[in-house]
């Protein structure tokens, strides 16, 4: 048995509406995000098509509660949607659309950033041209051996944001970048130590490209390959600013 809509209580109708204007708002969420790229400041891009699944099938959701409203006139006979669970399900779309789409940056660090130890599909990036390699894949080359020394004179070109804490010896800081696995949840800071005289002209957080060669230092207590950097170029954050491992 079902109950037309003309019988159903007031707030039955307006917990539909509600639920519809929530399901629609998330396809377009979505759809804008597809569309103007700020999708990879959230996800990994081997998962974005789960976004494409989720704009459809919030379209789906949307007509299929229109059409029992509107077409059909009528509400299940089952308990409707409750508004906590539509509170639920709104505050991410609020929390989306009021808040910019920006990816991680400086600010995110606090103070934990990982110099060494990033090991994964290493055996790749070995034969991998020096100045093709990114932050992550010289900290996946640096990880198959405990000879820093062994990449002194070795050429790179590298790309991040720049990075410092009070403790880094005189004219060091650290090139950036974010690595992301599955989602921002996951994101990790890695970055590489750089030797620059000029470190100090350079704003905290700016992105840079860096040209010069490797020469193991200590860096804090640990010996480590160090960039020894030829030059610093302040550049534009990269439209897909994330690394993924």
């Amino acid at each position: 048995m079902e109950t037309t809509l003309e019988q159903a209580p007031p707030k039955v109708e307006l917990q539909q509406w509600a639920k519809l204007i929530v399901q629609f708002g998330l396809a377009a969420y979505f759809t804008y995000n597809i569309s103007s790229g700020n999708l990879t400041n959230y996800v990994n891009e081997r998962f974005a098509w789960l976004s494409y699944v989720a704009a459809i099938l919030f379209v789906l959701l949307g007509a299929a509660t229109y059409l029992q409203l509107r077409h059909y006139h009528r509400v299940p006979e089952h308990q409707p949607v409750g508004w906590g669970v539509i509170a639920i399900v709104a505050f991410p779309l609020l929390l989306g659309t009021l808040i910019p789409s920006r990816p991680l940056g400086v600010d995110a660090i606090n103070g934990s950033i990982n110099l060494t130890g990033v090991n994964v599909g290493a055996a790749a990036i070995v034969a991998k041209d020096p100045l093709q390699r990114n932050v992550l894949d010289w900290l996946r080359v640096f990880a198959q051996t405990d000879l820093p020394a062994s990449f002194d004179g070795q050429p790179a070109n590298v790309i991040g944001f720049v990075y410092r804490e009070p403790d880094f010896p005189e004219n060091h800081f650290i090139v950036a970048r974010f690595t992301v696995s599955c989602c921002v949840a996951d994101a990790l800071p890695i970055g590489l130590p750089v030797y620059w005289a000029d470190q100090t002209t350079l704003p905290e957080g700016g992105w840079v490209e860096i040209r010069g060669d490797f020469e193991a230092g200590l860096f804090r207590t640990e010996k480590t390959p160090i960039l020894q950097a030829q030059t610093v170029a302040q550049i534009e954050q990269p439209d897909h600013p994330y690394l993924y491992p």
